[in-house]
């Protein structure tokens, strides 16, 4: 039983555990080098917690080095699911210390930006130093790929555990036969769409410290900004738009995709069913906001890729976007639900569950209606879609619309408008970034708590959480 916990179960996961903490300090101790580069005296903010982040992991490695036994699924779980926190905390940490801020905030903070949600609660993030700016850039590039992938492809040896623990942060393609293979090749790609984005924004103008940032979080899909108000709408630039989208539409697109396109198969990925579906979505979608919500042509392209890739980088300033009319709010809810491609940086329900999903429903009416003894193929694709992958889609959505109408309920209990509350949970649950201007370093603690928790169960898609929380829950029982 997941919730009947052992002590080699403990082991098993403290083990494993150990190695992404020291991973986690050392992507935190990065933003050093901007200080020196930049003559900020503030490296302490960064030392401490990294350094206790790699001596807590180094500790678990030591003490349970070889009595982790065979790693299982429910073991990969819970250990991504507490990486999370864990970076979110050390996160945490260097803020309180950087900025001043409270606890609850730069948790907030920290989380948004580790699950690449973007959401801030910073109202002048022009003032703070160039090596907080880029902490939270590099922690959405990180988080783009996942905390624990991230470790898998640098510091885990090929086996078992590589492939539970990839599994564990809801990844399921394979681009090599090994999970060590695909991994890396995962890695290369991200690595030269990340050399290519810096390249595109300095040749448009951008500066290198922005062209730098700006790359990490809307290839990431994190969409988090170096500017007040404006986002990359501060730019003026209509090129640098263009690079924007492009960015975050690479980021939204599936790793398998990526690697066929880079091997020159282009039938292949005009054949990606999750590649055409966006194309369509954003085709659609834009031309709906274009038309009735009368968004300029480049501004609506703009803001339906950030949508559906979960990005939440945006042009127009905040109090132009409170005014949106509740049209266009509501054609991106549905892309902040729909979000991009499996296999992507992108958060959200994923293109392709909600094809099976679409699809499931068709296909039992189809059934309903066909003669008895009917033989119904169901393929996606051209690959074979059995009931247990329709059942759990369908389950898997209805869980993650439950969480959404929970924090909903909270939101109005609190007074907030409804329209907005719920533009701002989709936004993160799906780890978007958008934002109706709800998020604030005022805000009463409980609201922000739930958006904590979003956050944090829409980048790892919710089981994990569950079966961390079953077993925690069995192991409060024993006493």
């Amino acid at each position: 039983m997941i919730g009947q916990l052992r002590r080699k179960d403990f082991f098993i996961i403290a083990e494993q555990l150990g190695l992404i903490m020291i991973g986690i300090g050392v992507v935190t101790l990065i933003p050093v080098l901007v200080a020196l580069i930049y003559n900020e005296t503030d490296y302490i903010s960064f030392f401490l917690p990294s350094v206790f982040s790699i001596i807590i992991g180094y500790g678990l490695r030591r003490i349970f080095a070889g009595k982790d036994g065979n790693i299982k699924l429910k073991h990969g779980m819970m250990i991504a699911s507490i990486a999370w926190l864990w970076a979110a905390f050390i996160g945490s940490l260097i803020l309180m210390q950087a900025t001043n801020i409270s606890f609850s905030n730069a948790y907030f903070e920290s989380m948004s930006a580790w699950t690449g949600s973007g959401l801030t609660i910073f109202t002048n993030v022009e003032i703070l130093p160039k090596s907080v700016l880029f902490l939270r850039s590099i922690e959405q590039w990180i988080g783009g790929l996942g905390v624990v992938i991230v470790v898998i492809g640098i510091l885990i040896r090929p086996g078992t555990a590589a492939s539970r623990l990839y599994k564990s942060e809801a990844r399921e393609e394979k681009i090599k036969p090994s999970i060590q293979g695909t991994v890396k090749a995962i890695w290369w790609i991200y690595l030269f769409y990340t050399a290519l984005g810096i390249i595109l924004y300095i040749f448009a103008g951008m500066p290198i410290f922005d062209a730098i940032n700006n790359t990490f979080t809307n290839l990431s899909t994190g969409g988090m900004s170096i500017n007040n108000n404006n986002n990359i709408g501060a730019y003026h630039s209509d090129l640098i738009y263009i690079i924007t989208i492009f960015l975050m539409f690479i980021g939204g697109t599936s790793f398998l995709v990526h690697y066929r396109a880079l091997k020159g198969k282009t039938k292949d990925v005009l054949k990606d069913i999750q590649f055409r579906a966006m194309i369509i979505i954003v085709s659609l979608f834009s031309i709906l906001l274009i038309i009735n919500a009368k968004f300029a042509p480049i501004e609506a392209i703009f803001h339906v890729v950030s949508a559906i890739s979960c990005t939440g980088s945006s042009i127009p300033p905040l109090s132009s976007m409170i005014a949106w009319p509740e049209y266009a709010k509501i054609v991106l809810i549905a892309c902040m639900i729909i979000g991009g491609a499996a296999g992507s940086t992108a958060g959200a329900l994923k293109i392709l569950r909600v094809v099976t999903v679409l699809k499931g429903i068709y296909w039992e009416l189809v059934r309903l209606v066909a003669p008895e003894g009917s033989v119904l193929p169901r393929k996606i694709a051209g690959k074979m879609v059995s009931d247990v992958e329709i059942k759990e889609a369908g389950s898997y959505t209805f869980i993650y619309f439950l969480f959404i109408f929970i924090s909903w309920l909270v939101f109005v209990q609190y007074g907030y408008d409804a329209l907005n509350s719920l533009y701002e949970i989709c936004s993160a649950q799906g780890n978007v970034g958008l934002s109706m201007g709800i998020i604030s370093p005022t805000m009463p603690q409980i609201p922000q708590a739930f958006l904590i928790f979003n956050m944090w169960i829409g980048r790892i898609e919710i089981i994990p959480v569950l079966v961390l929380l079953r077993a925690s829950i069995g192991v409060f029982n024993r006493f």
